[in-house]
């Protein structure tokens, strides 16, 4: 059996902490793997003077798949640049997806079962800032592109396919945005055409984020661009237990990026009780792209029961800390 290459980058905070109980469960799940690791964020900025290293670049490049941690961005350090959204823009991760299913938990509400797919590389997150009029006016240039918007549009439909779900919400605010989100919906609605099979709903982003509170069962797939999508996934997380379990993929043609979204969450690391759960479930995804799913949905079962049976931390009401957490999944498994 070949083995896979699997790149860890733990990060800042209670990025180490989680990659390293990630990698007790891919060893108890005997998955074939070489692992390599990189260094990024704010720790690898202040000892080499980047947050991203070319040789991290170089382990990226070099990997089948990578399990990110997380990173601190401090806002006020001239020069200083997201090493995510960098990864992001350098390999073309242009589908970050976000699974939000049900947990059986009391912070849960039950019967959702949806993804949000967000357009990963541009929009307002392009990077492409000034300021004028002596400091008082700073402008940030939103981009919308035909190619990307095509390709994240492609993607959501096709999972949809995948999924045997049978419809997509487009969410946009082509109402004011004309120019930005008007292309996204004039080419959603091109894409839409070579999906017969399903239904297209397009939505405006206030009102999808008033109806995931309101009804979130109604949805299926939801497929939007940068910024809205950042926002609607972190709402939509916390109806089924919040950014503790939490996932998500960085997804690329040739590779791709699995993390939690719970970033690097500086004033829990060291004390034993970040929850490494959210990271096991990107572990999941990230071994559905490896193509080896059997290990994935044992992976996910384990992640359920230890819920269902309270053998949690502390943000879902148990007592358990991040290596006990760990061991309750790998007793399961």
């Amino acid at each position: 059996m070949s083995k896979h290459r699997i790149c860890l980058l733990p990060g800042d905070g209670i990025g180490p902490e989680v990659i390293g109980q990630a990698r007790r469960v891919l060893d108890a799940l005997q998955i074939p793997a070489d692992f390599t690791q990189g260094e990024i964020g704010y720790g690898a900025y202040q000892r080499l003077g980047t947050p991203l290293p070319e040789g991290t670049l170089e382990e990226v490049r070099r990997a089948d798949a990578v399990l990110f941690g997380a990173v601190t961005t401090p806002p006020n350090i001239p020069g200083y640049f997201s090493a995510i959204i960098r990864l992001r823009q350098t390999f073309d991760l242009y589908a970050n997806v976000r699974p939000c299913r049900s947990i059986p938990h009391s912070s849960s509400r039950p019967e959702i079962n949806l993804v949000i797919v967000r357009e990963n590389t541009e929009d307002l997150y392009s990077g492409i800032e000034h300021v004028e009029d002596g400091g008082n006016r700073a402008i940030s240039e939103m981009v919308i592109t035909r190619k990307a918007s095509e390709k994240i549009l492609n993607k959501a439909f096709t999972l949809a396919r995948d999924l045997h779900f049978h419809k997509v919400t487009v969410v946009h605010k082509a109402n004011v945005l004309r120019a930005t989100c008007g292309l996204f919906l004039r080419v959603a609605l091109e894409v839409a055409e070579q999906y017969p099979d399903l239904e297209m709903q397009e939505m405006l982003v206030d009102t999808c984020a008033m109806e995931l509170i309101r009804d979130p069962g109604q949805f299926q797939v939801i497929v939007t661009t940068n910024l809205f999508g950042d926002i609607l996934s972190d709402e939509a997380s916390m109806l089924v237990g919040g950014l503790g379990v939490a996932c998500s993929g960085n997804i690329g043609e040739r590779t791709a990026i699995f993390e939690p979204v719970h970033g690097s969450a500086p004033k829990l690391a060291g004390q034993h009780k970040a929850n490494p759960l959210a990271t096991f479930l990107s572990t999941a995804m990230m071994l559905d792209f490896l193509g080896e799913p059997e290990p994935a949905r044992r992976l996910e079962r384990a992640v359920n029961e230890t819920i269902r049976r309270g053998l949690v931390t502390e943000d879902l009401g148990g007592h358990f800390s991040t290596e006990e957490a760990t061991s309750a999944v790998l007793d399961l498994l």
